[in-house]
């Protein structure tokens, strides 16, 4: 029996503070204030308590079973997920910078910067966590097929080696068997002392244990016996003792409960109750919405002396109508549309939106759940979604009988226009190709892309992972990117000095922009939508390790287009063209996705250089716009650049793909401390009182991750391990090899300062959305 009283609670909480928040927005934003450091002050206070809600909510759904309280919770968590990058946008317009520096602000609510770190939703990887394993086990046996990837090999053993281990093996065979033979000599002698003893003084002091075990076994065992008479009564629901009452779900193991989950999804009582319920009601329904439809009309009518025009079926339908609008509001075109918060023109307060695209229910407050002791289902709730979904059905065929109002009634069984004109269409082009096909050129295009409509969306993900286009993406997790979070940027603010973004203000970039929308669709649908995400820093700095953690936590698909990849395997404009359909077609059937462009500076260059001349990295520069364009709001589909030299591009192109342009510095004193830290330990290391931390995080200023982590990589050699205990790590071991690499110089990172201030500023004059970043 799972007690589910303590994440009920969690989930209590959350929603409480939900209703808090949005009521004090309302009150809050009611009026316009035109005070910038007061509206920044509300906004980044909204965005930490959303923050903990955020991460409050996504405990419960990961613990709790019972599925429709997890549907409840999955539309409130992915509301909240939203209602944060809604908020996030408001603070990068009005503060002019993707990076915020919030310390005071969390010493004054009395927070810990760990509180605005952002988790990532479990259900992204565990919901789907068959299918991923088994889309890797296919991608690994093309890669093992196609010759790009090869099996470990077992490391042959010398005929010494193997006379050294059968040797080492044999004695210590021979060494446990004496050990054992002198245990047994040992233990007879000391019996035949006790022995003499016991008839000397009586009892010894090993009749008494034995005395003390017999009582205290009995008494264990009543223990026992009386917890599995609770456990009994407890499964036959006659009673729950308190003590049970106060247990926490925390010590369930996490797989127990991912096994009931899955459990309950595989119940079939909803396919039963849907059946029973359309046939008891569905009639009623049918007729009631008819006669709802008919007098809307007729009222209307009345009023405005002419029928409305019916709403289409993407607007709501009959829904529309039927939703609380007066007949004069009825004929106009607005009625289904969301309502948009009245915006002033002399307050800051315009930034904030307070009409949110995500809404949010409280189904269960008050709810008697005292009858379910199975905590997986309520009939009723499953009763009136499928009243629900009956009454679309029928909205759904009102819409129809309207639409085929102007029809002639003498052919009822025409099919609908948009249907019968795709039939036409095929047809037409089909007797257009037979005759001119190889006549026309730009038909042998249409050829080209025919052949992909034709092609399984298996044949296609073969032939790309065949071609190195689709890659498998390293497992490294976001907490996997070490840095430590900024703490003077407030006060280098107050003395005129911009201070640069901490590895913890990248981190939570990347899980804002790429992934919580790739991983939720309701997100990416309604949050503001990021298309292309630009990381740009000096060599080192994890650019590409935060592209595998964007494919780790999202469970996504990895395409390389990088310019060196991509060469020589589709020449030809039609050629690059036919990759990139191919790509974008796997990429949205396989959503989510991710299109990375290694160097992608290349792509933009002012000119090429003559020895990658064979390669023409210029050749996606015309078509990365056009594939951007292709891509909606429902398809989860994310290009990301990485790049260590923007100054070699032309800067004008290169803003118009990328929406988002994240700077990634080399870490700071606090962040290379705790790298020094990590790294070593992570390869084996041990830290003593020779070895200095805090000088090694001062002498590496300037240096980045990757030369720290080829420093100790370099030093802890597998000899350098064995001789660990008898000769502890010192200060000067790493100082010695990172003396042998170049750091990043001032020069190089006021260049990048110049350069990403120019393409932003072009981005701005281009872009009348986009803001200036501060930090730049």
């Amino acid at each position: 029996v799972i007690n589910i009283i303590t994440y009920n609670k969690v989930w209590t909480d959350a929603q409480k503070d939900l209703d808090i928040q949005l009521q004090r927005e309302r009150e809050e934003f009611l009026q316009p204030e035109k005070d910038r450091v007061k509206v920044f002050r509300m906004l980044v206070t909204s965005y930490i308590k959303y923050m903990q809600i955020f991460r409050n909510l996504e405990m419960a759904y990961d613990q709790l079973i019972h599925r429709q309280k997890r549907t409840v919770i999955r539309q409130v968590l992915d509301g909240v997920m939203g209602r944060i990058l809604e908020v996030k946008k408001e603070m990068v317009g009005l503060d002019n910078s993707e990076f915020h520096y919030i310390d005071k602000i969390l010493e004054d609510l009395k927070l810990l910067p760990e509180v605005i770190e952002v988790p990532i939703p479990r259900y992204f990887i565990k919901e789907k966590l068959e299918v991923l394993e088994q889309r890797e086990k296919i991608l690994d046996q093309i890669l093992l097929d196609a010759g790009l990837q090869t099996q470990k090999p077992l490391k042959a053993m010398t005929f010494e080696e193997a006379i050294k281990v059968i040797q080492v093996a044999e004695r210590a065979r021979q060494g446990r068997c004496r050990a054992a033979f002198m245990k047994q000599i040992y233990l007879e002698e000391r019996k035949d002392r006790q022995t003499k003893l016991q008839v000397q003084m009586g009892p010894g002091p090993d009749d008494a244990a034995t005395c003390i075990q017999k009582v205290w076994r009995g008494y264990i065992q009543r223990k026992k016996t009386e917890k599995m008479r609770d456990e009994e009564m407890i499964f036959l629901g006659m009673s729950l003792p308190p003590h049970l009452m106060a247990t926490s779900i925390l010590q369930m193991h996490a797989e127990q409960v991912n096994t009931l989950q899955g459990e309950v999804q595989e119940r079939q009582e909803e396919v039963f109750i849907k059946d029973q319920l359309r046939e008891m009601e569905g009639l009623s329904i049918k007729e009631t919405l008819q006669d709802q439809i008919g007098q809307c009309l007729t009222e209307c009518r009345h009023i405005i002396g002419k029928f409305p025009d019916y709403p289409t079926e993407e607007a709501g339908g009959s829904m529309a109508m039927l939703s609380l609008k007066t007949p004069e509001q009825l004929p106009t075109t607005t009625y289904f549309l969301p309502p948009e918060a009245d915006r002033e023109t002399n307050g800051f307060c315009n930034f904030f939106p307070l009409s949110s695209v995500f809404w949010i229910t409280a189904v269960w407050q008050n709810r008697d759940e005292g009858w379910d002791f199975l905590q997986d289902h309520d009939p009723e709730l499953i009763k009136e979604e499928k009243r629900e979904e009956d009454t679309n059905n029928v909205h759904c065929l009102c819409v129809f009988l309207y639409s085929c109002k102007n029809w002639p009634w003498h052919r009822p069984y025409l099919l609908p226009d948009s249907l019968l004109s795709v039939l036409c269409f095929n047809t037409c082009l089909a007797e257009h190709l037979s005759e001119v096909w190889w006549q026309n050129r730009r038909l042998r295009k249409i050829q080209l892309l025919m052949s992909l409509i034709c092609r399984t969306i298996d044949s296609l993900y073969r032939e790309l992972a065949e071609e190195g286009l689709l890659i498998k993406a390293k497992t490294v997790n976001l907490s996997d990117y070490v840095g430590e979070y900024s703490y003077l940027g407030t006060t280098l603010r107050q003395a005129d000095t911009e201070p640069m973004p901490s590895l913890a203000d990248v981190r939570q970039l990347i899980a804002l922009y790429g992934i919580l929308p790739l991983g939720s669709q309701t997100v990416h649908e309604k949050a503001p939508l990021v298309k292309a995400l630009l990381l740009a820093g000096p060599t080192g700095v994890g650019k590409k390790m935060l592209v595998h953690a964007i494919c780790t936590e999202t469970g996504a698909n990895l395409f390389n287009l990088s310019a060196s990849n991509i060469a020589g395997k589709y020449p030809g404009k039609n050629g690059v063209q036919m990759m990139l359909h191919m790509v974008l077609k796997v990429a949205k059937q396989l959503q989510p996705s991710v299109v990375w462009i290694g160097d992608t500076e290349k792509i933009f260059s002012k000119a090429v250089p003559k020895a990658e001349e064979e390669n023409n990295p210029k050749q996606l520069e015309k078509f990365l716009p056009k594939f951007l364009k292709a891509l909606k709001a429902q398809d989860r589909v994310l290009l990301v650049g990485t790049t260590n030299r923007p100054f070699d591009a032309n800067l004008k192109p290169f803003c118009k793909v990328y929406q988002k342009i994240i700077l990634i510095p080399r870490p700071d004193y606090a962040s290379r401390f705790v790298l020094w830290k990590h790294i070593i330990l992570q390869n084996g290391g041990e830290i003593t009182n020779l070895l200095n931390i805090s000088c090694l995080a001062k002498v590496s200023d300037g240096f980045t991750q990757g030369h720290i982590v080829q420093a100790v990589q370099a030093v802890l050699s597998e000899l350098r391990l064995l001789q660990m205990t008898r000769k502890p790590l010192k200060t000067a071991e790493f100082m010695t090899s990172l003396a042998r690499q170049d750091p990043v110089y001032k020069e190089e990172e006021e260049t990048f300062k110049v350069t990403l201030r120019a393409m932003l500023t072009g981005c701005i004059s281009s872009s009348p959305a986009m803001s200036l970043p501060r930090h730049i």
